[in-house]
């Protein structure tokens, strides 16, 4: 088999995803194990990646494969491509990992006006020829030509109008003859040119297109999303077709072996008669559910059921099942592993561990990390007020609020521009995939709980309502109506993708809470990861919050955000406009007591664990005024000519704020260049810890309960690092003695310059821990500042290849990771017991923690709702790396 691009399904299996795609692996898995799939064979990726680097042609040797293969297809099938009994084709994408709905598709293949009117003889149904050869007219145009299938839309709409029926199924032979004839003509009219008979030049324009569909933009959205990489390519499987467009005993459906809203155990699927794949997935009608099946075609239906058994318990996992019931007869056109939300990975794998399928290891390997979040974020109060104005179906968990928007372009730019959305639309389509990721959530008029818009939304973890049959929703003029009243673009709503309720406004939420399911998960996390987590907090209502959702301390509290209180902002600005240090050293009294309770708070809620208090980062000036706003007050107080000692006053803290302006000012006098020139405000914090410890040790809090770590920020050099930690020392060691009491606590610093990497051997001499500041050492080490650069060209770089991530997200390993890893090995070459950690937005994403856990490091801290996710991730590290 070497050097081949085309494999039979008898040549392939599941171990040759990477090869064969998702689908022809699985394909092929299904036949080795005898259940009934039409036979085909599959293009393999090697030939898309081939394609693209031959400038998008099939070349002659491939021609070749896909012609010995479709020799022995009609071989096996007894019919002939292209003559009497006429062998027709399904053409599908599959790519290595799974993308449902992203790439094309095209049934019925072969067809033209001879092979139709052997369809025809040969089964006795001309309508059914002829509606099979309209299907695959629009379907091939869109996808190969590129017509807009909005336009065959129009002529099916105006043809139903016109003969007074329903739907398609209500058009007679006559009608489906004069629909035909203008599909040809809306081709001619939009491309210029006929639309193509030959059955081989359609079957080698399909593959083409196919592979094309791998860089389509819904398709290259998803893979960013959903971090896929983007040179894997897609597979393309080309099989007999099976027809469920034949009757009454024959349909399609699609089904999944477990729940994938909610993961509980049973077959939860939908169904349609006398239709084809794409009719219950594109959302167009509204399918029955599988449980129906049982009552008209009983038969079917039992075996269907056993089959899922069996294909759940040969794969270990959900599976996402697509049928077909040709006259009675039942076959399979694909299984995979079954897009779910994060609630249902988590019941699943849960369930199966249960069950003895599966390991704890396995278990925990098979969750998004990143997808936990969606299990804490707010529901919908019950209790609450709630005006439902219409109920679909619960296609995909969760509350969402926001503007009602019409288009999937609108969504994703009203959403970047920060605004919250709802994606409304009659059904989605894979063009829409872009407004889906900006949206809020997604509700759609019709479709079943299979449909792309459902899939879609639980795989990307949105909110969905699909088929809310009583909305009518008018693109045209922008707006919908439901119970007698429109509601133009724009009005806020809410769904409720856990009940299937659309409500009017905003109601208020509560807290989730969290399943058995997904504590269990999170401990059995706890028992395989090595990495410690903590939380990043400034208020004890947060740290609590933490500690519920499996903190293990606070690697960071921001004393600038006690600062900015209401209530405190006065005393700072007395402390920044002293004009002396005895003058500063009065305002910081006043400051000494709130900043004791802040600091009393936090060690009472986190009695027993670490907590990491960072001194004064920030510059000065964030705690003053905004200059443009100081002169416009003070230019209106000279025009008025009585502002006395309001004028005085403004004219000061003008003077200060332009003092104090810099043109960097990240890379000016704040963190411990603060310290060094006013060492004052670096005493009176220290101060504030210590005898804040000190005060909850007399009312009973005993000092191993009490685990204090004070970090210096924005140090680059030895002697900074020396100067300060003295000061913070002498003022411990001072209130210590004073109190005649013991307690143990760590002096550190903040990494987050490259300097400091590179020379934190030297640092580590003063420095009993390292917390690195990944956000600033980012900016610091890239040359990046952060909002500039993601509002301006860090996308384009993100696009065009030339960042495989956003660095502020992932870490960049190759940069910034090389630097944490050598200051890792001096620091600990230095002091061997040094603590490390990480403090920064990376310590709550997964692919960073996996770094953290390779270099060796003693923690991660995060955002409190971040907190599972990192328990998880850094599980799946350990994991990997045994």
């Amino acid at each position: 088999m070497k050097g081949r691009t085309v494999y039979r399904f008898s040549r392939g299996g599941a171990e040759m995803k990477a090869l064969l795609g998702g689908k022809g692996a699985n394909l092929a898995e299904m036949m080795q194990i005898g259940l009934p799939v039409p036979p085909g064979f599959t293009i393999s990726t090697k030939a898309c990646n081939r394609y693209f680097s031959a400038e998008r042609v099939l070349w002659p040797e491939l021609k070749q494969e896909i012609e010995q293969e479709l020799s022995r297809l009609e071989e096996d099938t007894g019919r002939c491509f292209g003559g009497t009994k006429p062998l027709l084709l399904s053409v599908r994408s599959g790519a290595a990992v799974s993308m449902p709905g992203m790439m094309d598709t095209i049934l019925n293949l072969g067809l033209n006006r001879l092979t139709t009117r052997e369809l025809a003889a040969e089964t006795g149904d001309h309508r059914f020829a002829l509606d099979c050869y309209r299907r695959f007219i629009q379907m091939f145009s869109n996808v190969v030509l590129g017509v807009d299938h909005q336009l065959f839309e129009s002529v099916l709409e105006k043809a139903r109008e016109e003969n007074g029926v329903e739907d398609d199924a209500g058009l007679s032979e006559t009608e489906l003859e004069a629909v035909i004839d203008r599909f040809f003509g809306v081709v001619a009219e939009a491309t210029g040119e006929r639309f193509p008979h030959d059955p081989r030049e359609q079957l080698f324009q399909a593959v083409g297109a196919v592979f094309d569909s791998w860089n389509t933009e819904r398709a290259l959205v998803y893979r960013r999303v959903n971090a896929i990489p983007q040179h894997l390519g897609t597979a393309v499987t080309v099989q007999a077709m099976v027809f469920g467009n034949l009757g009454c005993d024959s349909g399609t459906g699609v089904a999944f072996t477990r729940n994938p809203a909610s993961g509980e155990k049973g077959v939860y699927g939908e169904y349609l008669l006398n239709a084809q794949g794409e009719d219950v997935v594109a959302g167009v009608r509204t399918p029955r559910p599988l449980k129906d099946l049982s009552g008209t075609l009983p038969r079917v239906y039992r075996q269907f059921m056993e089959l899922c058994q069996l294909l759940e318990d040969h794969y270990c996992d959900m599976q996402d099942i697509e049928f077909t019931i040709e006259k009675g007869k039942l076959y399979l056109l694909q299984t995979r592993e079954g897009k779910r939300t994060a609630a249902a990975a988590v019941k699943i794998a849960v369930d199966l561990v249960e069950e003895g399928k599966i390991s704890t290891a396995k278990a925990l390997q098979r969750i998004n990390p990143a997808g936990l979040e969606q299990l804490l974020h707010p529901r919908f109060d019950p209790n609450g007020k709630i005006n439902a104005v219409a109920r679909g179906l619960p296609a995909s968990p969760g509350a969402a609020s926001g503007k009602i928007i019409f288009d999937a372009d609108r969504a994703r730019d009203e959403a970047g521009a920060g605004e919250k959305v709802i994606l409304v639309r009659p059904e989605t389509t894979p063009d829409d995939v872009h407004g889906f990721y900006g949206a809020q959530g997604i509700l759609t008029s019709r479709g079943g709980m299979t449909s792309h818009a459902a899939v879609i939304a639980r795989g990307a973890g949105k909110p969905c309502v699909c088929g809310c049959k009583e909305l009518k929703i008018d693109l045209e003029a922008r707006r919908l109506a439901v119970g007698g009243q429109g509601y133009p673009e724009g009005t806020i709503f809410s769904i409720d993708g856990t009940t299937g309720e659309v409500i009017l406004g905003q109601p208020p939420r509560i807290k989730p809470a969290l399943t058995p399911e997904f504590k269990k998960l999170l401990q059995w996390a706890d028992e395989a990861r090595r990495l410690g987590v903590r939380a990043n907090a400034d208020r004890p209502e947060d740290a609590l919050r933490a500690l519920e959702l499996g903190a293990e301390g606070i690697g960071l509290c921001r004393t600038e955000h006690m600062f900015m209180e209401k209530e405190r902002l006065p005393l700072v600005r007395q402390m920044i406009l002293a004009g002396s240090a005895g003058e500063r050293e009065r305002a910081l009294r006043g400051l000494l007591p709130l900043q004791i309770n802040d600091f009393k708070g936090m060690l009472s809620a986190m009695a027993g664990y670490p907590v990491t208090i960072r001194l004064l980062d920030p510059p000065l000036h964030e705690f003053l005024p905004n200059r443009e706003t100081l002169l416009i007050e003070v230019d209106r107080l000279r025009r008025e000519e009585n502002g006395g000692e309001q004028l005085k006053e403004k004219e000061i803290l003008l003077q200060k704020v332009n003092d104090l302006l810099e043109l960097n000012p990240m890379l000016g006098l704040r963190g411990c260049r603060l310290g060094l020139l006013y060492p004052e405000i670096c005493r009176m914090q220290a101060e504030a810890v210590i005898t804040a410890a000190l005060e909850l040790m007399q009312e009973g809090f005993s000092p191993e309960q009490i685990k204090l770590e004070l970090m210096i920020p924005l140090v680059s050099h030895a002697a900074e690092m020396k100067r300060i930690a003295g000061e913070i020392t002498a003022v411990a060691e001072e209130l210590l003695s004073r109190s005649g009491r013991r307690l143990s606590y760590l002096v550190g610093t903040m990494i987050e310059l490259p300097r400091a990497c590179l020379l934190a051997g030297e640092l580590a001499e003063d420095a009993e821990f390292f917390s690195f500041g990944t956000n600033d050492l980012t900016q610091t080490t890239l040359g990046f500042s952060r909002d500039d650069a993601e509002r301006s060209f860090l996308p384009v770089y993100v696009r065009e290849g030339i960042l495989k991530e956003n660095p502020f997200i992932e870490l960049d390993r190759e940069g910034v990771g090389r630097l944490l890893a050598e200051a890792t090995a001096q620091g600990r070459r230095v002091r061997p017991a040094l603590k490390l950690g990480v403090c920064g937005e990376h310590g709550g994403n997964p692919a960073s923690i996996e770094f953290f856990e390779k270099t060796g490091l003693d923690y991660v801290s995060c955002s409190p709702y971040r907190v599972p996710v990192a328990r998880l991730a850094a599980a799946q590290a350990a994991l990997k790396g045994k």
